[in-house]
């Protein structure tokens, strides 16, 4: 049977129906959440509870400490050592998440591009510092103008990412992203992207980050900053940390994180659906209907 690969906005319901699905066929559920794969952070980011992880084997859940700089591949490699173990005992991967990349990097591959150079590094971020973020396009024009075509002007993140490639290895990104293999080949998956209105799920995600408060989300957030760990680090973006860390420090009130807290997941959300719509145009929609309903809808499709 091929692998289900289930992605969708943040509280959508896709550990629900990962795990539905699972019971159902006696299936294997993987993680592709780039914060549910943090120990640390078990309630803030809605990690599967003991009892949940209990009904079904669960992989790659809780598998990094907070200090580690885990990156999609990182996630593609454990990945692909996970599913094979999967495949091998004849089971069926259900893979679910919603992290694009990790999906983009499972079906499509990842360039095994080799790190920047610091004195590249240094160099690009010199750039930007004396002539600022609108610099960059024009210099990746002259030494990789495929690479600027395919940009936005003001996309510095993607532009100094292609400015590294092409002046630490002197190969442009595009032929570096051409050699990649996908993990899971053509046929060999069905995708699913679920679509729940948007209002109700704003709405979902409100209700949820206030249970996450109830469930113990600040103490998580606590212990964390009692580390000292660099803010820099992906787990101490998750949502609501910074402001959690903020209302620790005595820089703003529980109530003032809470509502920061929630306007960043809502917009986290907006950006998942803006994914959805652009990277995964043919991947099966499942709409917001009960659970049952999107079991019947994933078994029709596949």
């Amino acid at each position: 049977m091929r692998a289900l690969l289930i992605m969708g906005p943040t509280a959508s319901g896709k550990s629900a129906l990962a795990l539905a699905l699972a019971e159902r066929i006696g299936g294997e559920i993987v993680n592709a959440d780039s914060m549910q794969v943090y120990r640390n952070l078990r309630v803030l980011t809605a990690r599967p509870t003991p009892e949940e992880a209990a009904r079904a084997p669960h992989h790659l859940y809780g598998c990094v400490d907070a200090a580690e700089r885990y990156s999609v591949g990182s996630w593609v490699r454990a990945a692909s050592t996970v599913l094979a173990d999967i495949a091998a005992r004849g089971k069926t991967p259900i893979v679910a998440g919603g992290t694009g990349l990790y999906f983009k990097a499972l079906t499509e591959g990842l360039a095994e591009i080799p790190p920047p150079s610091p004195e590249v590094r240094a160099a690009i971020a010199a750039r930007r510092a004396a002539e600022g973020d609108e610099a960059l396009h024009p210099w990746l024009a002259t030494i990789d103008p495929a690479a600027a075509a395919g940009l936005a002007a003001r996309d510095a993140p993607r532009i100094a990412r292609a400015l590294e490639v092409m002046l630490t290895t002197g190969v442009p990104i595009a032929e570096w992203r051409a050699k990649t293999t996908p993990v899971l080949a053509a046929g060999a998956w069905a995708g699913f992207a679920l679509a729940p209105p948007r209002a109700p799920l704003y709405a979902t995600i409100d209700a949820r980050f206030d249970a996450m408060l109830s469930a113990g989300a600040l103490e998580e957030a606590r212990a964390l900053a009692a580390r000292g760990l660099d803010p820099a680090l992906p787990c101490m973006k998750a949502h609501g940390m910074p402001w959690l860390g903020a209302h620790l420090r005595g820089e703003m009130t529980l109530a003032d994180a809470a509502v920061l807290g929630r306007r960043d997941t809502r917009h986290y959300a907006k950006r998942q659906f803006t994914w959805i719509g652009n990277q995964m145009k043919d991947w099966i929609r499942v709409e917001d209907v009960p659970i049952e309903r999107r079991i019947a809808h994933v078994f029709a499709q596949k």
